[in-house]
């Protein structure tokens, strides 16, 4: 379908939703440079009311290096920006043509939005949950800290604040030691 910007990619938007989170694909570690053009070209054009949101989900986790603590933020989906926009030619062509933009996930050139399931589940309006394969009662070993290469048993799973209570024995007794999920390995 011809546009009234010439580019031969266009698509039909008559069956698309007024608004939605649709997703692109960025060139690797551009996201936030991506996020930052998108967001400066919508407050130059004036277009606030047609792209409401752009967003680069991140998750804080908490690392421990040499012993201390530091709070980091890292992207959950690298390589990917999420836009909550109306999705017409002028929205899709600002957007397409933005440095460092590969494409619109969707088939062909056909932008799709997501899903409210997907979206609930991608946790993009919500805070996200860090997922571990480790059960209570499972066998760990401590990769790092105070207690590195212990062997312990997963007492307890706290997904809210991301610990496990470990139970290892010292000095002839079960000792429970409150460690993060990235110190701790199953067994």
């Amino acid at each position: 379908m011809p546009n009234d910007f010439g580019n031969e990619e266009a698509f039909d938007v008559s069956n698309t939703p007024e608004f939605g989170w649709y997703v692109v694909h960025t060139y690797s570690g551009y996201e936030n440079k991506v996020m930052a053009n998108i967001k400066k070209l919508v407050e130059n054009r004036g277009m606030h009311d047609q792209i409401l949101e752009v967003t680069v989900p991140m998750q804080d986790t908490v690392e421990i290096k040499d012993g201390q603590r530091k709070n980091v933020s890292r992207k959950v989906y690298p390589g990917y920006v999420f836009i909550k926009m109306n999705m017409n030619d002028e929205t899709w062509y600002v957007v397409r043509n933005t440095r460092g933009v590969t494409s619109f996930v969707g088939p062909g050139s056909k932008p799709v939005a997501l899903t409210e399931a997907e979206i609930k589940a991608m946790g993009i309006e919500l805070t996200h949950k860090e997922i571990i394969d480790i059960d209570e009662g499972d066998a760990v070993r401590i990769k790092s800290g105070l207690f590195e290469n212990s062997m312990g048993i997963v007492k307890e799973i706290n997904h809210s604040k991301r610990m496990v209570c470990v139970l290892i024995s010292m000095f002839g007794r079960e000792t429970p030691l409150e460690l993060e999920f990235t110190q701790v390995q199953k067994i």
